[in-house]
């Protein structure tokens, strides 16, 4: 049997398993990290998605020496719209927008495409010597005593003091573990694809709340979108399965016509939607990160960055033990991060939930009470610049050092 002995192990290596182990490695170079589980290159390279990278999360990646290599290929979201109508309505009145600056200068998120992130991510832990293994799934996981051991497919056996499972929201090993979720689905799926249009976006990110779910528009470089299109589930798979041109007719229908003629640009996928919430966050010898902690729907736009959320309070928790000579894996040391994040996902899970059935619907007296509601906050400065801050990640004075832009 062929084992290997770490400091960290994390399974997973999407863009949080990957920040945890630059973060730890940057700010820890002697202790011996390893990503196992990791998508093959062949896989992540043709991720065409795009994430709204928050400022907060901005600020961890300028603190990692990433953002200069990432900068390129992010568009700023400068400005921001919401609406509320049906797909047949002739015009779509704006009941809030919100300026896309938390700080004079600092955009509040910026779109990054996918690619850009986690290879960023990737090249980043290969010159830090972190070693990445993808061609094995993890297959049990071991956690008695001061060590755990986590099995893989190809028959080696990885060993450490602490175990981090970001490998999603299906998580293997948080059910090794006896984790347990609560979990629910919304009968809906979000398309997601890319689109080029004739005129500029101007960096403005739109949000249509239509009667199946939100259309959101989210700006790209180059003249291009990103496009989280919410149907019911069936009606999502027939769409992405069906003719290209009745796609793209339907896609007109609820994109419009402001930014002139649209083209796909890139494939079209479906994804499942629910609410996945991990009961607990720790046990011994174990960590759950990312989506295998917490899996929303993207009606907030919240699931990358509460992933990096995670990222800089467990690499915060973890290095910090490190220099004190603790043991890294133990519940002592774990509970802190428990602590650190639990409460704040809970918080988005419930505030994620509540606007997706809210908005997903066309019964007329919520209509009216949402409509209302959105104009109130429109009228109010302070209230607005509140939401920009939270969706942000500015207004938690306590949040994790990298999340301020500071190192470990």
């Amino acid at each position: 049997m062929n084992v290997v002995d770490n400091d960290l192990l994390i399974c997973g290596g999407g863009y949080v398993g990957l920040g945890v182990a630059v973060a730890v490695k940057t700010a820890a170079p002697d202790l011996r990290v390893a990503v196992i589980d990791a998508a093959p290159e062949g896989v992540w390279k043709k991720d065409q998605r795009a994430s709204a990278i928050a400022a907060a999360a901005r600020r961890m990646l300028e603190a990692l020496d990433l953002w200069q290599e990432i900068e390129p290929d992010a568009q700023p979201i400068l400005e921001m719209i919401v609406t509320d109508s049906r797909t047949s309505d002739p015009v779509r009145p704006v009941f809030l927008t919100f300026d896309g600056e938390v700080t004079p200068g600092e955009p509040f998120a910026h779109m990054v495409p996918n690619l850009t992130l986690v290879g960023a991510l990737r090249r980043k832990a290969e010159a830090l010597g972190i070693e990445i293994h993808q061609d094995a799934a993890a297959t049990a996981l071991d956690t008695e005593g001061n060590t755990a051991r986590v099995s893989t497919s190809d028959g080696r056996q990885w060993t450490a003091p602490l175990v981090v499972a970001a490998d999603g929201v299906r998580s293997a090993l948080r059910d090794m573990a006896g984790i347990k979720t609560t979990r629910w689905d919304y009968g809906q799926s979000g398309i997601v694809t890319t689109v080029a249009h004739e005129r500029p976006h101007n960096g403005r990110a739109e949000e249509h709340f239509l009667p199946a779910g939100p259309f959101a528009i989210l700006p790209l470089k180059d003249n291009r979108s990103s496009l989280v299109w919410t149907e019911r589930t069936r009606d999502a798979e027939a769409l992405v399965n069906g003719d290209e041109l009745v796609f793209e007719m339907e896609l007109e229908r609820r994109f419009g016509h402001h930014l002139g003629t649209l083209r796909l640009d890139g494939g079209r996928r479906a994804f499942p939607l629910g609410l996945t919430l991990a009961r607990d966050f720790i046990k011994p010898r174990i960590a759950l990160a990312g989506d295998a902690a917490h899996g929303i729907h993207p009606i907030a736009g919240q699931g990358l960055n509460l992933g990096f959320k995670d990222v800089a309070a467990l690499a915060e928790t973890i290095v910090e033990a490190a220099r004190l000579g603790m043991d890294i894996g133990s519940t002592a040391v774990l509970d802190r991060y428990q602590i650190w994040r639990r409460f704040d996902t809970f918080q988005m899970g419930v505030t994620t939930d509540v606007l997706t059935r809210l908005f997903s619907n066309d019964v007329a007296p919520l209509r009216m009470a949402r409509d209302l509601g959105l104009g109130i906050v429109d009228r109010l400065p302070s209230l607005k610049n509140y939401f920009i801050r939270q969706a942000a990640g500015s207004a938690d004075a306590a949040a994790p050092r990298l999340l301020r832009g500071e190192a470990l």
